[in-house]
């Protein structure tokens, strides 16, 4: 099924007409709402082109509407609110929030704010899903590897200190890699539902004014990587709560700020653990081709091979989608060989030290899942289940209901009815969409075996039991 284009860029007729209406240049306005702003006890450093970006569409975060608002309204002599100036919480969530690898530092920082103030302000204003203009299952594969060759091509930051705002120290960097070791451990055990409004508000209301303060240069370099980490753990918590294309925001904005880290390795990993799995649950296989290649091409000689073989692993599941075997297999060996040459997790940073060899067999079942391969696709579910500790638990829930499914296309039903029935009971005390996903895709294979006593029995066990 082709994915459905994102809707276009949505400009901000509202904030243009009182712009024309004030007779004011856009570098006029971002005087005044910087100057409005310094009243009110607040550091603006808007200029021209950041009213220009307003004007095509781009809201400023937090408390800056309400300014720009103020700001317009002295000019013309009478209140102004923010829904007048396009800027209101009733605001779409359009596609140029959050879909942009931003040229420049500033822009970045900006951007990744704006998505983070987005994202928690349409969850209190109660709005669902249809909020967001990519949510559901509206992602467009281009808009996913436009931004990898961003990251191919763009030089890196060359300085990222800053020298107003709240000063910033490394205990602060060290409390935000210690939120999100916390919550990523949270999400394994219980799935996003539970955790992911927290680590939204916790971007938005506390690295994003971590970002705006003052830091050295190697502090701030320390603080783009944690902001980097936490918000790719966003973008996975989005896909497992059935939101993918706000997910391919946050990937994105998690790619810029990695790049602002000097961390390529990290980038690398938001693409291939990212954006190449999100492609991939998609059932887009060349665009999970792409971004796994890209993320080894700009790594190359500058990760570990735990790294490698997580990259060539998401490069393996694109070819086992596309049905090509000897692809495949080649992407499959070259990734265990790099494993098998990984030193301890010790000496790997955080974000890779969780692969090993039970995450490893877990994407090759998948790969051969998908492939028809119903008996090696048991073997590796197997081996995978047997390294997954109990405090991964969605993982386990996915890796059972791959190993039902090599069961059932090695044909032996009324074993994969039973892997199936334990899958399910721990996918029931998960909030997980992927989880969810993952049984409901199992269940729908079972239809042509519907008469079967083994399946009558596996689907009563799962009919919701009247309250």
């Amino acid at each position: 099924m082709t994915a459905r284009p994102l809707i276009a860029r949505q400009p901000n007729e509202r904030l243009l007409s009182l712009i024309r209406e004030a007779a004011c240049s856009n570098a006029g306005l971002a005087r005044r709402v910087n100057m409005c702003a310094a009243e009110r006890g607040l550091d603006f450093r808007y200029d021209k082109t950041s009213v220009a970006r307003w004007i095509r569409g781009q809201q400023p975060r937090g408390r800056a509407p309400d300014v720009v608002a103020e700001a317009l309204g002295r000019k013309l002599g009478r209140p102004v609110t923010v829904d007048e100036i396009g800027m209101g919480s009733a605001r779409q969530l359009t596609s140029s929030v959050g879909l942009h690898f931003a040229a420049g530092l500033a822009e970045s920082v900006e951007q990744a704010a704006e998505l983070w103030h987005s994202d928690v302000t349409r969850r209190e204003s109660g709005e669902g899903p249809s909020a967001y203009a990519s949510g559901g299952s509206h992602v467009a594969p281009a808009a996913l590897v436009e931004p990898s060759r961003d990251w191919l091509i763009t030089p890196a930051d060359t300085e990222v200190a800053r020298s107003s705002g709240p000063r910033v120290g490394g205990s602060d960097v060290a409390a935000v890699v210690a939120t999100t070791a916390a919550l990523v451990d949270l999400d394994r055990r219980w799935g996003a539902g539970h955790v992911r409004p927290v680590v939204v508000h916790y971007l938005d209301s506390v690295v994003a004014g971590l970002l705006g303060g003052s830091y050295g240069e190697a502090v701030g370099r320390e603080l783009f990587g944690a902001a980097a980490r936490l918000t790719e753990l966003a973008g996975y918590m989005a896909v497992d709560t059935g939101l993918p294309g706000l997910a391919q925001r946050y990937y994105i904005q998690a790619l810029r700020l990695a790049q602002a880290a000097g961390d390529r390795g990290f980038g690398g990993y938001v693409l291939a653990a990212g954006m190449s799995h999100l492609a991939a649950a998609l059932g887009n296989p060349r665009e999970v081709i792409q971004l796994a290649r890209a993320a080894q091409e700009g790594t190359r000689g500058r990760v570990t091979p735990r790294a490698e073989a997580l990259f060539l692993a998401a490069e393996a599941r694109g070819h086992a989608q596309l049905g090509d075997r000897s692809a495949c297999l080649r992407a499959a060996s070259d990734a265990t060989a790099a494993l098998d040459r990984a030193g301890g997790t010790d000496e790997e940073p955080a974000w890779i030290a969780h692969f090993d060899a039970a995450y490893l067999a877990d994407e090759l079942a998948h790969c051969h899942r998908d492939l028809g391969q119903g008996r090696e696709a048991q073997k590796r579910a197997a081996e995978a289940l047997a390294g997954h500790p109990e405090s991964r638990a969605r993982r386990r829930a996915i890796g059972l209901l791959v190993l039902a499914t090599g069961q059932l296309q090695d044909g032996e039903l009324a074993q994969a009815c039973h892997t199936a029935t334990e899958a399910g009971t721990l996918v029931d005390g998960l909030r997980s969409g992927r989880g969810a996903d993952y049984l409901a895709e199992f269940t729908a294979r079972l239809e042509p075996h519907r008469n079967e006593a083994a399946v009558r029995e596996f689907t009563a066990l799962r009919r919701p039991r009247p309250e």
